[in-house]
């Protein structure tokens, strides 16, 4: 049996949704398609002076609350299918948390681990000029993703302005702090995984401290959530990344791993029991964590998750096959689109910022950050009572039902 394309699952979600609520077919029918998908070639020089074409794509989904929102990816696999999947959950996870955005998600089909600086430099520069007629401070607004950097960012910022003849630094989000990045963005996400596990054990009645954490992905978003729970009294026992996985029953140094991939890129060159890096999702732990790509939990393994509820920091971790499996174990999935929102949330925070040219300190951006996930955790927890549906249909039902009622007001043009 093949699988649905990524683009695929992500609509069989729409439309659970979309039936739980009735929602109306004509609207279905436009927001189950994308706005706008751009292809472009992206030829640089290499280093050794041969001429190399990469292929990049920036996938515009809905526009309806406003300019689109998502982050730019730079790996392997990335495909059309992908980025349209992506910008979709982009969508509705900018309506979830009330943002002033739509979605958009790019990318770039490349290994960058096998470019030097320069090379993503100038494959960067030359993406951004690709897909410039599509970008804008009110049109589009790209962020850092998989394999992507505040340095990243800053160079888009740069030949954006460099075309328009003045500093724009409103056209990107996750840009560093000294060209008018945000305080507290490149910890968003990871501190937004950490409170949405924090409010969930509150409206559970349970005590998180002590609670185990099992962490698939040891990035950015991985290394942060895990900071932050550590804080929250939790213990790690297992983490993993492309290198291998680490397990320790008794809790891991979280600061001495952060500080490993800091130095060295990867865990398993910290101390600690290895084991199989597969094995990170099947771990006793009350929480697991997918914090790495899409897809990672499936029918063909989601049997043999034993965490008591699952967070989802990575985008589209679990297939549909996969959360029907789990429903049915009574295992929670509280999805991407709620508990990864972190990010978005503060850099909307930057772009008022950049917009306004007034600059915010950590305190206050950590405020609004905990207002916003702590509202939208509120609304999935009430729809997923009232409906008795599972979090990820609560999550969009809330983010549908907000666009539907745009478009009431909006109409269909022409």
């Amino acid at each position: 049996m093949i699988e649905d394309s990524l683009a695929e699952k992500a609509k069989k979600q729409l439309y659970k949704a979309a039936l739980e609520i009735n929602l109306d077919p004509n609207l279905l029918k436009i927001i189950e398609k994308p706005m706008r998908v751009l292809k472009v070639s992206i030829p640089i020089k290499l280093d050794n002076g041969r001429t190399k074409t990469f292929t990049g794509f920036r996938c515009q989904y809905n526009n309806a609350k406003g300019p689109t929102k998502g982050g730019v990816r730079y790996h392997p696999n990335v495909s059309e299918d992908e980025v349209i999947a992506l910008a979709a959950w982009m969508t509705w996870k900018c309506s979830l948390l009330d943002l002033p955005y739509g979605g958009a998600k790019g990318g770039v089909i490349c290994n960058p681990t096998e470019l030097s600086e320069s090379e993503l430099e100038r494959m960067t520069r030359r993406y951004t000029c690709e897909i410039m007629p599509i970008l804008g401070p009110h049109i589009d607004i790209p962020a850092p993703d998989v394999y992507t950097t505040s340095k990243t960012m800053a160079w888009i910022m740069d030949t954006f302005s460099q075309f328009k003849g003045y500093t724009e630094p409103s056209i990107v989000t996750g840009k560093p702090e000294i060209l008018g990045g945000s305080k507290g963005r490149k910890e968003a996400t990871g501190h937004g995984v950490a409170l949405t596990i924090r409010e969930y054990y509150k409206a559970m009645n349970q005590k998180l401290e002590g609670a185990t954490v099992a962490i698939q992905g040891f990035g950015n978003v991985g290394g942060y959530a895990a900071l932050f729970l550590s804080k929250m009294g939790t213990k790690i026992v297992a983490v993993s990344d492309y290198s291998g996985c680490l397990v320790d029953d008794n809790g891991l140094d979280v600061q001495g791993l952060l500080d490993c991939v800091e130095k060295h890129a990867c865990v398993i060159k910290h101390p600690g029991k290895r084991i199989d890096r597969d094995e990170l999702l099947f771990q006793e732990a009350d929480i697991l964590i997918p914090a790495a790509l899409e897809n990672q939990i499936h029918k063909n393994n989601a049997d043999k998750i034993k965490a008591k509820v699952i967070f989802e920091a990575a985008n589209g971790p679990t297939t549909p096959e996969a959360d029907e499996i789990l429903e049915k174990r009574n295992i929670p999935v509280m999805p991407d689109i709620l508990t990864n929102a972190g990010g978005v949330v503060v850099s909307h925070l930057e772009w008022v910022q950049a917009m306004s040219g007034l600059y915010w300190e950590e305190e206050q951006v950590n405020f609004e950050l905990e207002r916003k996930m702590v509202k939208a955790f509120n609304t999935v927890w009430q729809i997923h009572n009232q409906r008795d549906v599972t979090f990820r249909c609560a999550a969009y039902i809330a983010a549908i039902e907000r666009i539907a009622e745009i478009y009431s007001y909006r109409g269909l043009f022409p």
